[in-house]
């Protein structure tokens, strides 16, 4: 029996069907049989949809980087571009009289949400806005007067049994008057509308699965169409007298006329040249792991599910894997050289691999029982007979790779976004020292014993370790610590940003019969007695063999056959001393700063990190380690010898390193490495050119398609997986892999099987595919068609001095007009029968000459040369900001603030601090968090709108304060609606246990099980396991599936927001003015100054 196939987005002629496969179009006879392949291009990821006619499909597709409309005959031809814009331009369908396109863009917007567009179907001219606030898909009456659309995007589809705020509804609106009729629901997910006769046909899970509905405008019943227990019905698309539909990759057609659907059976002929294996280059932005060669004469990476070995200079690079049914992953050298470890899931489940380090022989394979998990980061112990590694599961381990039986050490208290314990072995390999998570959230360092398998805390936990590295000679065990990083410690928590840390570096004195390595230094004149014994002694040096070497027998010869045979090198005995330990815990003698990592160079050779100056920015400023400091303890200084790396790695001999800058990687000589360091790059960079593998895509999609569900067991947060048989659910959804023609489609897989598990924040996302093409450039600016001309309706400003609000036509010496015409670009005339758009292609960020005039004749005109944009994201969002703060602040006779937050992470926290401190003088506020996308939690937001007054404070000028002065005192609201989520619903659940004010728009999306830290699979593709679920006090999930309520329910009508009116910024006003006029702040009485000399004679009565 043949494998299931996933032909996706039917649509429907007279004759035929068209549908998409291996991200092409096909066409197929309404009866089945044979389909053939329309376009070659594998890049379509909308439609196809057929033009009433039948005889022009329209679609989307992504070429050089850039999703637009494209056209294409039915039977076959070129393909006609439609769309020029560098924003995604979604096809959505045809006008009925076949004229023009309908497709849905985000180029207008604000926010992260489409608008409607209808544009001439040869791509002529300006397309033109519905006169919706936003929308997901649409489709008009078809006298063309009405239209039936849903009004949002959904951000996850396939999210099964959702109830949440962002359950889709389907309205009906009359284009001239804009009154709005909604189909009937209960919270349904309602999607996909088609407007034939006098009825609406719709997908809806109202029943149960997704299947098709009808609503009768005239009558206003809703009917069920299809009965439908098995997969959801995931598309559907009108045609003459039919329904086609997708059900989970099978196609489907409904007879309007029979009340009767049937399956086509279709079949495939074509070959799908991308599935076949290949040899390929990989992209150095592949590799996730990479360490350094114990001498530092090769370097091992892992990327792209591969293991290879890349030389400083001389030979060539070794894929010792080159699997593509297999994920290998964290990749170590043994110190004597001869072995690399690392895991692999060839087996279906991860284990250790030992392979030679020239890749002739077999593996070694060691089961890392006892039961199945993820494993990170293997280490190496220095006789190279032992390896540390920890696994999901937050448990520590060891195992001797000749018993191959691990050992447990340890296991953490708390699961975070990491991987793994930071652990490293004594240079004598019989201690373990790791870092625990205490339950003060702080990093402890402890110890662990091989001998007598016992582990002791060394740090008291007053200070939070950041990292740690035992001395080479086994004396010191050096740490950097942080004792003013409190506060950011859980990086969760929004009030954790941009607070300023600095950690300093410390060494542990293991035993007690040693000195301090810093004892007090004095200068002082030497004993001339003294000075013929430091002769002798130097002289005695000098004849003693170098350590490490063997003295050589008298008639030994130099290069003998012995020689090779190289004894294993004595190890140093480290001896640690618990009593007292804390006492011998002494600060080194280098600057605080932010240092994130330590390292071991050379005996008496450190090597520190210095990141940024935050423990958690709230915004990325370049690379990782600012600057890598190098301390000498014998010399007792500290050079700066990098900049602005992104990582390192020391060799075990010490002597060289391995560090990535920019897009190279490269090894360098510890010699290499001067002081003073500038941005310039020491050592010699890589050729990362040699790596190359195999790829075969459908072995490769198999071993995806297992590792998902493996994620999915391992890292979910509810071991139950909300009720799902993960094993059943796997197997069920197997059949569809080997059908599958593209990665897109895999994706599609994904979705549609993890959103069994019922969950938000069950994201799929497709490896990152480098684009290095030319991107379409914009100005700024909306435009009007006047005259037979472009006019500029709309000029943007932005904030010239902000590089990321760059607005092209308001800078200094620019000076273009609102309602001035655009009359050519780069001396090409324009016209308003030309796409616009087109005229700017390839020009994102480079100069262009523009003719703007008053006149459409273009008398009187000017050439002036602007740099144009790749976004106006950024400009709008900025325009709907200040727009609404000065309409507030115009309402309320300036009493009240407007904040708008964007989302619950850095850009709201920078957000969040520029606008309401800024406004503090107000006396109330409002907080819009509509669109908020979430990120962290925002404690910090809360904790500052709960603030009261507490007292005043006055001087001898100027007026008084009450203090905090960092506070708004008066009544707040807060803006919500069904796309503000995660973060968006946490804010506003938060703002109603404080009881600060009415919760007024719509209800949020209710996805409150956060995401973070899972391996990346083997092409670069993501998926999500939800694993930190937040609940309330009560014993119950309150919000998510849910999402929050508002207090005061305001519809965004599209009659409302064609008049101007922000309906729930308006209720808002109205509520916060009106609690003014109720409540009115209430005025704090100045105390009369006190008089001590009444009766004194001293006093002034």
């Amino acid at each position: 029996m043949a494998e299931p196939l996933l032909l996706l987005n039917p649509s429907l002629s007279r004759d035929q069907i068209a549908f998409r496969h291996a991200d092409d179009i096909w066409t197929v006879s309404r009866n089945g049989g044979e389909a053939e392949r329309l376009t070659s291009s594998a890049s379509v990821i909308a439609g196809p949809f057929f033009s009433p006619d039948g005889y022009t499909l329209a679609y989307s597709a992504r070429v050089n980087g850039n999703i637009d409309v494209y056209t294409i005959p039915a039977n076959g031809g070129v393909p006609h571009r439609i769309t020029y814009h560098p924003g995604p331009d979604i096809i959505a369908g045809w006008t009925p009289d076949g004229r023009e396109l309908l497709f849905l863009s985000g180029r207008t917007s604000w926010n992260d949400f489409d608008k409607l567009y209808h544009i001439r179907a040869d791509g002529s001219g300006l397309p033109t806005e519905y006169a919706l606030p936003s929308a997901d898909s649409g489709s008009l009456s078809p006298d063309g007067k009405q239209i039936a659309y849903t009004p949002f995007n959904q951000w996850q589809k396939a999210w099964k049994r959702y109830r949440g705020g962002q359950t889709e509804p389907v309205w009906i609106v009359d284009l001239a008057s804009l009154d709005l009729t909604k189909v009937p629901r209960e919270n349904s997910n309602d999607s996909n509308p088609m407007w034939m006769g006098d009825k609406v046909y719709f997908l809806s899970d109202r029943n149960g699965p997704v299947t098709l509905f009808s609503y009768d405008t005239k009558s206003k019943q809703v009917q069920q169409l299809v009965e439908n227990k098995g997969f959801d019905l995931k598309s559907a698309s009108a045609g003459p007298g039919g329904i086609v539909y997708e059900q989970f990759g099978s196609i489907h057609l409904y007879d309007i006329a029979a009340n009767a659907e049937h399956v086509v059976d279709i079949t495939l002929r074509g070959e799908l040249p991308a599935l076949e294996p290949h040899l390929a280059i990989i992209d150095p932005h592949a590799i996730l792991n990479a360490e350094i060669s114990p001498t530092g004469q090769r370097a091992v990476f892992e990327a792209r599910g591969d293991i290879f070995t890349v030389p400083a200079e001389k030979g060539d690079t070794r894929n010792l894997t080159n699997t593509s049914n297999a994920a290998e992953r964290d990749p170590s050298w043994s110190p004597d050289g001869k072995t690399i470890a690392y895991f692999s899931d060839a087996s279906g489940e991860y284990q250790l691999f030992l392979r030679a380090q020239n890749g002739l022989a077999a593996p070694k394979v060691i089961d890392l029982g006892p039961g199945a998990s993820f494993f990170y980061s293997p280490r190496w112990s220095p006789d190279s007979k032992r390896l540390l590694y920890g696994d999901k599961k937050l448990n520590l381990w060891y195992v001797d790779i000749e018993s191959g039986h691990p050992v447990k050490i340890d296991t953490d208290n708390y699961e975070g976004f990491g991987n793994a314990a930071n652990a490293h072995w004594s240079p004598d390999g019989k201690w373990v020292a790791y870092l625990k998570t205490l339950h003060n959230f702080m990093h402890a360092i402890y110890l662990y014993s091989l001998d007598t398998q016992k582990s002791t805390q060394i740090t008291d936990g007053m200070s939070d370790v950041g990292d740690l590295a035992f001395d080479r000679n086994g004396k010191y065990l050096y740490f950097i610590a942080s004792t003013n990083i409190g506060p950011s410690v859980d990086g969760f928590d929004l009030s954790s940003l941009d607070r300023a840390a600095t950690s300093s570096a410390y060494v542990v004195v293991l035993s007690k019969d040693l000195p301090s390595p810093i004892p007090p230094e004095s200068d002082d004149e030497n004993a001339k007695k003294d000075e013929a014994k430091d002769k002798d002694k130097d002289k005695d040096k000098d004849q003693k063999p170098a350590a490490g070497d063997e003295a050589k027998k008298p008639d030994e010869k130099s290069g003998s056959k012995d020689e090779a045979k190289k004894e294993e090198p004595k190890l140093p005995t480290v001896k640690i001393d618990f009593d007292g330990i804390d006492q011998r815990i002494l600060a080194l003698p280098i600057p605080p700063r932010n240092y994130i990592a330590i390292a071991t160079g050379k005996e008496g050779v450190l090597y520190l990190a210095e990141g940024s100056p935050f423990a958690n920015p709230s915004h990325g400023d370049g690379a990782g380690i600012r600057s890598l400091w190098r301390f000498n303890l014998e010399k007792r200084d500290t050079d700066e010898v990098l900049r602005n790396v992104d990582a390192f790695t020391v060799s075990f001999n010490g002597e060289k390193l391995l560090y990535k800058k920019g897009e190279a990687w490269l090894i360098a000589g510890a010699d290499e490495l001067k002081p003073g360091a500038t941005d310039a790059s020491a050592g010699k960079p890589l050729n990362l050119g040699g790596m190359q593998a195999t790829e075969d895509p459908r072995a490769e999609w198999r071993q995806m398609y297992h590792e998902t569900w493996r994620i999915e067991r391992d890292f979910f947060y509810d071991p139950g997986h909300h009720g799902l048989d993960l094993a059943k659910a796997e197997a069920r959804y197997r059949p569809w892999l080997d059908g599958i023609g593209s990665r897109d489609e895999l994706d599609y897989l994904f979705e549609e099987m993890l959103g069994e598990i019922t969950v938000g924040h069950m994201f799929v996302r497709g490896p990152n595919e480098p684009d290095h093409s030319p991107h379409t450039g914009l100005l700024g600016a909306d435009y009007s068609l006047e005259n037979g001309r472009y006019r500029f309706a709309r000029i943007y400003n932005g904030e010239n001095w902000n590089p990321s609000l760059h607005a092209p036509l308001t800078q200094p010496g620019v000076n273009v007009k609102e309602g001035e015409y655009l009359l050519a670009v780069n001396g090409r005339d324009l016209r308003a029968t030309d796409n616009l758009y087109s005229f700017f292609e390839g020009t994102a960020g480079k100069q262009v000459v523009l003719h703007v005039g008053q006149n459409a004749d273009g008398s009187g005109g000017r050439d002036v040369t602007v740099v144009t944009v790749e976004s106006e994201h950024g400009l709008r969002n900025l325009a709907f900001i200040e727009a609404n703060r000065r309409k507030v602040d115009a309402m309320t006779h300036s009493q009240v603030a407007y904040v708008y937050m964007p989302n619950t992470g850095g850009g709201g926290f920078i957000s969040f601090n520029r606008y309401f401190y800024a406004q503090v003088d107000k006396k109330a506020v409002i907080i819009d968090e509509r669109y908020n996308e979430g990120g962290q939690i925002a404690d910090s937001v809360i904790d500052t709108l709960r603030r009261v007054p507490m007292s005043n404070y006055e001087t001898r000028e100027g007026d008084p304060v009450t203090d905090p002065a960092g506070a708004i005192f008066g009544p707040k609201a807060m803006l919500i609606n069904q796309s503000a989520g995660s973060g968006g619903d946490l804010m506003p659940w938060y703002f109603r246990k404080a009881g600060l004010g009415p919760l007024i728009g719509e209800r949020t999306w209710g996805g409150l099980v956060g995401i973070g830290g899972y391996p990346v699979l083997l092409d670069g593709g993501r998926i999500t396991a939800p694993r930190t679920a937040l609940y309330g006090l009560t014993g119950s999930f309150e919000v998510e599936n849910h999402g929050i309520t508002p207090d005061i329910e305001v519809e965004y009508d599209p009659k409302s927001v064609a008049a101007g009116h922000d309906p729930q910024l308006d209720r808002a006003v109205e509520y916060v003015t009106g609690q003014l006029k109720e409540h009115p702040l209430p005025i704090y009485p100045k105390p009369p100054y006190p008089d001590y000399h009444q009766h004194d004679g001293l006093g002034t009565h």
